[in-house]
Formats: C-alpha cells, structure tokens, sequence
C-alpha cells in the first residue's frame, strides 16, 4: 500500500512538473476578449484596431495588441507554428521579444494588400519595418528566434525542418525579455490567429562557456 502511494505521489509531482511548462502558465499583456488553450495550442480572437508601433514613418505610437508571454533571462532558441484567418490589410501573428514599451522586435505573417509577407519590426525608439513578399499564401509557418549575445537571428520554414534567417536584430545582452506569441488587427475589426508548439530552450552563455573552457578546472 505504502509503495502504491509513493508511486502516485511520483506520478503526481511528475505531471506537476510538465504542467509547469505549459501554455497556462504565460502571461497576457492586453488580453483579448476571447481565447482558449487546447493542449499546445492557443487560439485568440484578435482585438479590433490594434498594433505595435512607434513614431517612424506614420507618426503615431501604439501598444495595445494582445500578447502572450514568458519571461527569459540568458541566452535562448525560441520556436512556434502560427497560422490565421487574415481578412484585411495589415493583419498579423507571429512571435514577440520584448524588452519594454521602447525596445521589442515582432516577427511573423502580415497580410498587406492581399499577399502574405513574413513580416519583421525591430523597435528601438522608433520603429523599422522589413518583409519578404511570398508569391502564395500559406496555411501556416514556423518562426525560430535564436538569442545570441546582443543579437537575435530571425529565421523562418514552411516544414519545421529546413530553417532560412530573414533578420539579424540587436538586443540589449544580458537583460531579461519577455518572449511570446502576439497577434494584431490595425485596419480592421478582428480575426483569428492560431499559434502552437511554442517553446523555449535555455542555451549555455557564450561567453559562460568560452570562459569555462578557457580555464578548465583540474579535478580528478
């Protein structure tokens, strides 16, 4: 009997132990009205008329798009699978880096005057915008993000196997960010974004380990 018990106990903290890394416990920045979390899978209604933005090119500043998020410190690879039912110009999804208000990079699918383009923004201060116009569209597209000293490379894939960078963007180095999956609808009134398979991987510190390497310890 006591051996039956510990083995549920086992069982239990085991399956606390994934649950930890699961979708429920991320965090929302402008949640939206509806959403849902399917196993590995979050789907959102996007909010109407909502972007990130600053001030270069159009003039005006906005925050206030759903995001959903972790927070990582270090250096990291993150990948997603996205797709959503884009409607009008300028709707998107995909994945966010974030430092703050000021300094964050979104990177993804944006449907700009019926094509898809996958879609970079790095933000510091002001905002820039970069694209790649694909010639079809697509039912969905992995992004992988790889955080590297004071870098991020930006790389996406239609199979989740073979992987091409479209951005090198800097990021402040050795700062926490928050990393997740957004979405938003600045021309229009909603639409729904899918994501799935979201997930971070620690990657040792370069430097960390150079340093390690470089002045190895004599244990026996």
């Amino acid at each position: 009997m006591e051996k039956k018990f510990i083995l549920a106990m086992f069982s239990i903290l085991s399956g606390l132990s994934l649950y930890a890394q699961t979708l429920e416990k991320m965090n929302w920045f402008n949640e939206p009205d509806n959403w849902q979390i399917d196993g590995s899978t979050l789907t959102m209604d996007v909010t109407p008329n909502s972007d990130y933005w600053r001030i270069s090119h159009y003039g005006f500043t906005v925050d206030d798009a759903p995001f959903y998020y972790a927070e990582y410190g270090g250096e990291f690879e993150a990948k997603v699978k996205i797709s959503g039912d884009y409607k009008v110009r300028f709707d998107q999804a995909g994945m966010m880096i974030r430092l703050d208000h000021e300094n964050y990079i979104k990177t993804g699918i944006e449907f700009v005057d019926g094509k898809y383009d996958l879609s970079t923004v790095v933000t510091h201060k002001a905002s820039d915008w970069s694209v790649i116009a694909l010639d079809h569209p697509v039912d969905y597209i992995w992004i992988k993000a790889v955080r590297r000293l004071d870098a991020i490379e930006i790389f996406y894939s239609f199979d989740d196997k073979e992987y091409h960078m479209m951005r090198n963007a800097w990021i402040e180095a050795n700062h926490p960010v928050k990393i997740g999956m957004f979405a938003a609808c600045p021309d229009g009134k909603g639409f729904k974004a899918s994501f799935s398979d979201f997930k971070v991987t620690h990657l040792p510190d370069k430097v960390r380990s150079e340093w390690l390497k470089n002045n190895a310890a004599n244990d026996k």
